[in-house]
């Protein structure tokens, strides 16, 4: 599981059709800087799943590859991330120094 923050929404004409009611988000992925509050963040962006109800700005955990997809077992969708958990709180602290 990785944390990312909701940065924003996908919005499509069309749907696969086996996907269940749900949105599709942009977030930003966390690393341990981002955690630290040194910087805003990865460069890294993707789109996730969302039934959960994540707003802009929430921290969401999530999950990628193989095991997103396993919420619309036995239907195969074609979703690379999906929205496992909306943290309330995230107490950070390192083990190892942060540069």
């Amino acid at each position: 599981m990785r944390i990312a923050r909701v940065i924003g929404q996908v919005v499509v004409s069309k749907l696969h059709p086996d996907m269940v009611p749900g949105r599709l988000l942009l977030v930003r992925t966390a690393n341990r800087r981002t955690l630290a509050g040194r910087d805003g963040g990865n460069d890294e962006t993707l789109v996730l799943y969302d039934d959960m109800g994540a707003r802009d700005g929430d921290q969401v955990g999530l999950v990628e590859g193989r095991e997103a997809t396993s919420p619309f077992q036995p239907r195969k969708v074609p979703v690379d991330a999906y929205n496992a958990c909306i943290l309330d709180r995230i107490d950070f602290k390192p083990i190892l120094p942060v540069e």
